[in-house]
């Protein structure tokens, strides 16, 4: 019937189907510098909790870093924690921006 994505920006029908937002352990950072390796990149954000993925995302004829990437902490609190610390900060000579990741699922994007 109703799709679990649907279920969860939903909320119950006879509460009237109003959105909420759905919080997430994925951050979303850009503007980054393209001379951010990966370690720095890992390093940047693991003082805001346990990461279990940091990636840079590379161009794939030079291998560069585009200039953004996705981390994911263990808990939503710890990715909150890092948006709030490191949005608007200048690393790397650049000012970067950090924000909750957007889901990339084709059911979310119905």
């Amino acid at each position: 019937m109703w799709s679990t994505a649907i279920w969860r920006r939903f909320i119950l029908p006879e509460r009237g189907l109003c959105f909420r937002r759905d919080f997430s352990s994925t951050i979303y950072v850009s503007r980054l510098s393209h001379y951010t390796s990966d370690e720095d990149f890992e390093n940047m954000f693991s003082r805001f909790g346990r990461v279990e993925e940091a990636r840079l995302i590379r161009d794939a004829r030079t291998n560069r870093p585009k200039g953004f990437g996705f981390v994911t902490y263990a808990s939503d609190a710890e990715a909150e924690k890092a948006i709030k610390s490191m949005d608007g900060r200048i690393y790397g000579g650049r000012l970067i921006f950090v924000e909750y990741a957007k889901s990339g699922s084709q059911e979310d994007k119905t």
